[in-house]
């Protein structure tokens, strides 16, 4: 927020950009001037100057034409840079003030970091969006997460993204989340450019990054800058296209200076050069053609044609520096409005619902309020970093504009909703505007919306754009509030969390009578539980989840059941007779009733009764506390009295049937087995294979494919907790699996005596140990 201010003195105050200092100028007249609490407070207190008056002003947001404005992503695989790069594009911009490292010894932390838990792991949870203006472009900027358990932070911010910046390792190269990435990358067909950091860490090497994007991701890269000197002698870079040396200078590398190439390297930046005008030519008509004519083409010839192929897609220009070292941001961002589109020149794509018949229409990104608005709510933070209770909904403007006040139509719901408070974004700060146009990223408040809705502000222009892709979890704990006092609070953090996150679900298993959190990772779902500990103040406790193991029959058994009871009055009395058999094993997950009776020694209005009792019975077996399942009940024969006969008699006797087959049948105890498929990388098929005979799998089907196979296996659910974190330390965080259920088979012997045990210990009645212990031995 600012200030505005009247004082009555003599002088005038001049303020200087960042770093901030001030002048006094002697012109002995009254002035106004416009400044930040910070700067107040500290005039108030160096020359004790008093103002008249003081109110607050909004901050004016300019209104950029649509070819000077910029939205790009900052992805890569974790620990890559992504965050310092964007602390030192905050600087340089003068967006911030000062640099704070990500594990900094100030305990400060980066700006985009702003959650406590980021500044303490020194890693990005949530994608931060932040704005920037350089040489008079507006740049929005969206910082993502590197780890893979938070990817579908970088699949919503991609999604709505006209460009990204993929930032790879000088050391690691091209790692499994780099792959994530590009697949991201090329599913919403984002153009970007690539820059190799870290250049000053021993063992740097960017040629060997370039050849792994090629090889690896298929890019058609070239390099447009190449370092002096690498590890610690890395002192600039040299722009292959104006075939110049830049170096920076100053205490954050803010001064830069720019000479001749170093004779040393001067034959080195013509034969890149001589590559980078190549590997363009390639994929460019226009380049293409001088270039078999021998043409030597113009720098801004070269500059056109890199920016005709980047917005294609055709071509990857890999640029090189240290942001650590505060090298090679300062050209990045030149390249950022030089080479990725503006909002003009993507095509972005809705889906007409008018007719019957989906068809796409192409938007139009005037950036007035001509056209009729339609914005795309690719975030939300019920509650979240923001102060207010209030939900924060960050929104994609696509076309035409919006201002506040104005009322917009959800187009999944249709409902009304009005615009109480626009703003945009700087990393966990709100700065309220008045209005947004196409091409601007904002966000509102108080919208009830969920992640992927679209907004329209003319409820018969009936248009949505395309959702985001959210993987499906691939692991999942149970999860239980440990205080009655906060279960209150314990359901309101769960219910936020998922609302924000579309990986991050809950659901209830009836069979274990617990909740299972589901995601894309431990990480993610450790970070949820600290969260809700620490921001709602709940103890929880998280461990592995109970396997939905059942008990069947091994082998036919007959019974005959009387139930009779007398007591004076009515009584009763119901018998059963017939066989409890196993069924076939891939009907194991059901139970089957079959009625045999002839005559009427069981009256058919007891049938109902004798399934509810079934039921009831179903619910726990004696061998483990378990459900029975892959049994078959046949009723074959009975009894009944004129008299003593009801519903609950029979009722009672099909549960004493079933109690006399567990006193003397043979059961055991079926799991279920879950059906994995595995894509990896060729050079770690060996590892993968291990590591399903491992956990008892069986192999179905192995497909390979050019570099990477797929592997089909059945593997036991209680033997695949933990296979997450397995798969990925065995290839290097290559490995990626997805798993269904496909059937239940029984339990291995070993597992089967310690599930049976562990329940004869929880029985507290020494009878009930004895009863238990004799239908072991049977």
């Amino acid at each position: 927020m600012l200030y505005k201010l009247d004082f009555a003195f003599e002088y005038d105050l001049q303020l200087i950009d960042f770093p901030v200092f001030f002048q006094r100028k002697e012109t002995f007249q009254p002035g106004v001037t416009t400044m930040t609490p910070r700067i107040l407070s500290h005039l108030l207190k160096q020359y004790r100057w008093i103002p008249f008056r003081t109110y607050a002003v909004k901050r004016e947001s300019k209104h950029y034409p649509l070819e000077k404005i910029r939205n790009i992503g900052i992805s890569a695989h974790i620990d890559s840079g992504k965050t310092t790069l964007s602390e030192r594009i905050l600087f340089y911009s003068g967006r911030i003030q000062a640099m704070h490292e990500v594990k900094g010894k100030d305990s400060v932390g980066a700006t985009m970091d702003s959650m406590e838990l980021e500044r303490e792991r020194g890693i990005t949870i949530q994608s931060a969006a932040t704005y920037v203006e350089w040489k008079g472009h507006n740049i929005n900027i969206i910082d993502t997460p590197g780890h893979v358990d938070f990817t579908v932070e970088v699949e919503r911010s991609l999604r709505v993204l006209d460009g990204a910046v993929l930032v790879v390792c000088g050391v690691g190269g091209v790692q499994s989340q780099t792959m994530t990435v590009n697949r991201q990358l090329n599913r919403y067909r984002v153009p970007f450019l690539t820059f190799i950091n870290k250049l000053d860490r021993m063992n740097a090497n960017p040629t060997r990054a370039m050849g792994q994007l090629k090889a690896k991701l298929g890019h058609n890269a070239a390099f447009v800058q190449i370092p002096i000197g690498l590890e610690g002698n890395f002192k600039g870079i040299i722009d292959l296209i104006e075939r110049k040396a830049m170096y920076f200078n100053g205490p954050h590398g803010e001064e830069i200076s720019i000479e001749e190439i170093p004779e040393e390297y001067k034959k080195e930046a013509e034969d890149r050069r001589r590559d980078l005008i190549e590997t363009v030519s390639g994929v460019d008509d226009e380049l293409g053609e001088m270039f078999l004519n021998e043409e030597q083409p113009t720098e801004q010839q070269i500059h056109d044609a890199i920016r005709r192929c980047v917005i294609n897609r055709k071509f990857q220009p890999i640029f090189v520096g240290s942001a650590l070292k505060n090298k090679g941001v300062q050209p990045l961002l030149d390249n950022v409005y030089r080479y990725l589109p503006n909002p003009a020149e993507v095509e972005n794509i809705a889906l007409d619902e008018l007719g019957k018949e989906k068809k796409t229409i192409k938007l139009d990104p005037t950036r007035s309020f001509a056209a009729p608005f339609v914005g795309f709510a690719f975030k939300i933070e019920a509650g979240g970093r923001n102060t207010s209770a209030t939900q924060l909904t960050y929104v994609r403007v696509y076309q035409g504009g919006v201002k506040r006040g104005d009322t917009l139509y959800n187009m999944r719901t249709m409902k009304r909703t009005r615009v109480s408070k626009l703003v945009r974004m700087h990393s966990n700060k709100a700065e309220e505007v008045e209005e947004a146009y196409a091409g601007d990223i904002c966000a509102f408040y108080g919208l009830d919306c969920g992640t992927g809705d679209t907004f329209v502000n003319d409820k018969a222009y009936r248009i949505s754009m395309e959702s985001i892709f959210v993987p499906d979890p691939v692991i999942s704990m149970s999860i239980k509030c440990l205080s009655t006092n906060d279960v209150e609070k314990f359901a309101s953090a769960l219910a936020r969390f998922t609302r924000e996150d579309p990986t991050f679900r809950i659901v209830y298993d009836e069979d274990n009578k617990e909740s299972i959190a589901m995601g894309m990772g431990e990480l993610q779902l450790d970070i949820y539980a600290q969260r809700i500990q620490r921001e709602y103040g709940v103890k929880i406790q998280m461990g592995k989840p109970k396997v939905s193991f059942r008990e069947c029959l091994a082998a036919p058994i007959k019974f005959d059941y009387l139930h009779k009871k007398q007591s004076g009055g009515a009584g009763q009395y119901g018998r059963v007779i017939g066989i409890l058999e196993p069924l076939s094993p891939d009907k194991f997950a059901t139970v089957e009733f079959s009625d045999e009776t002839s005559g009427t020694n069981v009256p058919s209005q007891f049938i109902p009764a004798i399934k509810k009792g079934l039921a009831r019975a179903y619910e726990k077996g004696s061998l483990s506390g378990n459900k029975i399942s892959g049994v078959k009940f046949r009723l074959l024969d009975g009894d009944n009295h004129i008299v003593d006969s009801n519903e609950l008699a029979f009722m009672l006797a099909a549960e004493g049937a079933i109690r006399q087959t567990q006193d003397h049948g043979q059961w055991q105890l079926i799991e279920p087995v879950m059906l994995v498929e595995i894509n990896a990388p060729l050079e770690f098929q060996s590892a993968v294979t291990s590591l399903v005979v491992k956990r008892f799998g069986i192999i179905s089907g192995i497909e390979p494919r050019e570099d990477w196979f797929t592997m089909l296996a059945e593997i036991p659910l209680n033997d695949m907790f933990g296979f997450s974190t397995d798969i990925r330390s065995h290839t290097q965080g290559k490995g990626e699996f997805s798993m269904e259920y496909t059937r239940y088979c029984p339990v291995r012997s070993d597992i089967s005596s310690k599930i049976i045990q562990q329940y004869h210990e929880s029985l507290e009645n020494p009878q009930q140990q004895q009863q238990h212990q004799q239908r072991r031995r049977n």
